[in-house]
């Protein structure tokens, strides 16, 4: 009886681990290094949000003080199990392990100085490289086939279901949580904010579209 067990757990832990390939695991982590440096040192600092779930969390910690490595894992897991009939259970898992990398990182972030200086007064700035921070993080993990956030999530069933660009997905839910936030946040600071969920959403599709183009790359050799 406890071989059967024991065959049954190994089955089922070679099952959950089966798609995590070394390459896999480290962009992902990467990506979530890269993804939480910024919004640590730029736009924490700076009060230029990013939308989606990113952009809520901060709001979060704004109004009840409650750090975004806790908040994070509850407002992700929500989104999941919306996209779990759409995204499918390998992309669930593999966004799981991503959002747990990304508290994790998060908190990592949280016990050093902060390694840039103060943008506050250089919003145009602070705007394009928090882009390019969140962007480029999400986009490494979207070319997993798994998000950072559940705003991916999200985003990616919204693409799915309606046909519409991922980038126009995004805008969509960061404008909402952008509206939110000017509970908090100068209108000002808000339209840097907008720069930054525009250029972020974009070079997510971009990197994504990499993706793309080298799958078809490689099948039109392989033909």
């Amino acid at each position: 009886m406890q071989d059967k067990y024991r065959r049954k757990l190994q089955k089922t832990l070679h099952s959950l681990i089966a798609d995590f390939t070394t390459k896999k695991v480290v962009t992902i982590i990467i990506g979530a290094l890269i993804c939480s440096f910024g919004i640590h040192n730029i736009h924490q600092r700076t009060a230029i949000t990013e939308g989606g779930v990113f952009g809520l969390m901060l709001l979060l910690e704004h109004w009840f003080d409650i750090s975004p490595a806790y908040i994070t894992p509850i407002l992700d897991l929500s989104c999941y199990l919306i996209a779990f009939k759409f995204l499918g259970k390998d992309f669930i898992k593999t966004s799981i392990f991503s959002t747990l990398c990304i508290s994790l990182c998060y908190k990592l972030w949280e016990a050093m100085p902060y390694m840039l200086p103060d943008l506050t007064n250089y919003p145009i700035v602070a705007s394009i490289l928090g882009a390019l921070c969140v962007g480029i993080g999400v986009g490494l993990v979207v070319r997993c086939n798994g998000s950072l956030g559940g705003d991916d999530a999200l985003a990616l069933t919204i693409s799915k279901v309606t046909g519409v660009k991922i980038s126009s997905a995004y805008l969509f839910t960061d404008v909402t949580v952008l509206v939110l936030s000017l509970s908090y946040i100068p209108v000002m600071r808000i339209i840097y904010s907008l720069i930054t969920v525009t250029i972020s959403s974009n070079v997510i599709d971009f990197i994504k579209n990499i993706r793309l183009k080298e799958k078809s790359f490689h099948q039109t050799n392989t033909e």
